[in-house]
């Protein structure tokens, strides 16, 4: 009987829906082989600002939402022979093991088991001296800025590891996100390094599913142009992975949302800076030959990807502090509301004149166009918009002085009785800002450091 691995994602951001696994685990008990649930929320501000939770709390720097995705589903999972995979341990995979025994217990379910996936974090291993002086691919400079967080892409051999201890789940800090498929592929099927053209299909077949409803036609929809069936109840995709590579992504039955040539083709162009050579740790992956054949309704196979060697480095990300984002906004309605709106940026521009504020302030009207314009007022003079109906003001600064960053959102605030007429629905805040900038590391001094751990 051909072996057949069926791989699930229940997430594809930090705060996606937490209910999506559930039709996913319940569509994986009619089906034989290995089955598996991966969860991708983690993105390069996300991990840092794990960083700094656990920078406050020693206990704290996995993910905040592990709670949300992992308590809904435990213990259908472990019922059901499905392993999590996911890199909801964020900055502190270990204490989101401890985090996931505890909701065990609470759950009454003994026999539970954690493995992590460590030697991501390179303030571990690097001096941060050291890390500060590397130069940056992309992103800002340093800078000199205090260094957040530093995590090197670590690839799907060491998750393929933590799956072979016989853990029910697996954390993972900083992977890239198809090594969340990828993965358990390896651990199945046996792939060596040098198995390039399978390597490069599962790294398609975690990059289709890593952000969860977009294949499914979530990211995909348009009404009138692209439609989608039943959005509120999307089904998150499945894949169907065999030993020679080759997959069928899926969703589950009996829930909208919609598979097909079109919902793969934008989900495999995403994030991808070059079809014929797209980076990460295992291999070089070439798409430029992939063939997808709709296989029945809301199936679609995808066959044809190539790989090559891997790069001798591997992409690390470097977060530093970005300082403070000030935003606020007033919004005006009714008639001549448009002219109330504009009235209220110039009396902003005048204060922050005359109070010698030297950030760079953004004012826009919203719903004039301004995303696409830039915000110059200029821009829109010719076009013909309504003065009637509803326009928001938005003023907005960025500075390394939270002082400064609060400054903005006072004067938007005292247009409540200082202003033109009308304003209302008043909201700001300030919020701290991180900045990152990517380098190149040799991975010798990456996987050296990587190694496993499991919890009970």
């Amino acid at each position: 009987m051909v072996k057949t691995v069926h791989i699930g994602c229940g997430a594809g951001f930090m705060g996606d829906r937490f209910d999506a696994s559930l039709p996913i685990l319940a569509d994986m008990a009619t089906r034989d082989g290995p089955k598996y649930l991966m969860f991708e929320v983690l993105a390069e501000r996300t991990l840092a600002v794990a960083h700094n939770l656990m920078r406050d709390n020693p206990a704290a720097g996995y993910s905040p939402y592990l709670d949300h995705y992992i308590r809904p589903c435990l213990a259908q999972a472990k019922a059901g022979g499905v392993t999590i995979v996911s890199n909801l341990g964020a900055a502190n995979p270990v204490g989101g093991a401890h985090r996931v025994l505890e909701i065990a217990r609470d759950l009454d379910l003994s026999g539970l088991s954690v493995a992590v996936v460590l030697g991501d974090d390179l303030t571990c291993s690097i001096p941060k001296d050291e890390i500060a002086a590397l130069p940056t691919m992309e992103g800002i400079g340093l800078d000199g800025r205090p260094i957040l967080a530093a995590n090197a892409y670590l690839g799907a051999r060491p998750v393929a590891e933590a799956i072979a201890t016989g853990a029910d789940v697996v954390l993972v800090g900083r992977t890239t996100d198809s090594a969340l498929a990828l993965g358990p592929l390896i651990h199945e099927f046996g792939w060596a390094q040098d198995d390039l053209d399978d390597l490069a299909q599962g790294t398609v077949a975690g990059h289709l599913l890593e952000c969860g409803g977009q294949v499914t036609g979530c990211y995909f929809a348009d009404p009138g142009f692209k439609h989608v069936p039943g959005l509120s109840r999307a089904g998150f995709p499945i894949a169907e992975c065999h030993a020679d590579g080759s997959f069928t992504i899926t969703k589950p039955a009996n829930t909208g949302g919609l598979v097909d040539r079109r919902t793969v083709t934008e989900q495999l162009l995403y994030e991808m800076h070059d079809p014929a050579a797209y980076l990460v740790p295992d291999v070089t992956l070439d798409c430029t030959a992939i063939t997808l054949t709709e296989s029945g309704p809301d199936r679609v196979e995808v066959t044809g990807a190539r790989g090559h060697a891997p790069p001798e480095t591997l992409k690390a990300t470097i977060s530093v502090d970005g300082g403070w984002l000030g935003e606020a906004f007033m919004t005006y309605s009714g008639p001549n509301a448009l002219a109330r709106t504009d009235l209220a940026g110039e009396i902003i521009r005048d204060r922050l004149t005359q109070l010698g504020t030297n950030e760079p302030v953004r004012i826009e009207t919203l719903g004039t166009g301004v995303t696409h314009d830039g915000g110059h007022t200029a821009k829109r003079a010719s076009r013909r918009l309504p003065t009637d109906g509803e326009y928001t003001l938005r003023a907005a600064t960025q500075s390394i002085d939270k002082a400064a960053a609060q400054r903005i959102a006072d004067e938007v605030m005292m247009l409540y009785c200082s202003g033109p007429a009308g304003g209302g629905g008043f909201r700001a805040s300030v919020t701290p800002q991180i900045h990152t900038a990517s380098v190149l590391i040799p991975r010798d001094r990456i996987e050296s450091q990587v190694r496993i751990e499991v919890f009970q």
